[in-house]
């Protein structure tokens, strides 16, 4: 199984990525790593990322997917919960002020 890609529905865990150490040149950038050389290698153009950068958007994903549950639950609410009869106004005040607080959360 890929575990790149995971599955729909699914997430998978980047708190703790495998990474490589290795050295980079202060000038131009050249990144070297130590590795047994099997006796068959070749160069290729890679493209990397800076840990701290992935630990940034980690977090950021992280916080975007917790974000992403409360707002899926506040709207599920809103699209069964049936008011009885006569209670439909204090109904959607009660939900509009749950999204109200679900907005502000993101705003403060």
């Amino acid at each position: 199984m890929d575990h790149r890609h995971p599955p729909p529905g699914h997430s998978e865990d980047f708190s703790s990525p495998d990474t490589v150490k290795a050295w980079q040149c202060i000038g131009c950038g050249r990144v070297e790593a130590p590795a047994n050389c099997v006796g068959i290698c070749q160069d290729r153009k890679v493209e990397l990322v800076g840990a701290w950068d992935y630990a940034e958007v980690a977090v950021a994903l992280e916080e975007a997917n917790e974000r992403i549950a409360s707002l899926e639950s506040a709207l599920g609410q809103f699209a069964h919960v049936i008011p009885r009869e006569g209670t439909w106004k204090e109904s959607y005040l009660a939900l509009q002020m749950r999204a109200r607080r679900l907005l502000q959360r993101r705003e403060g």
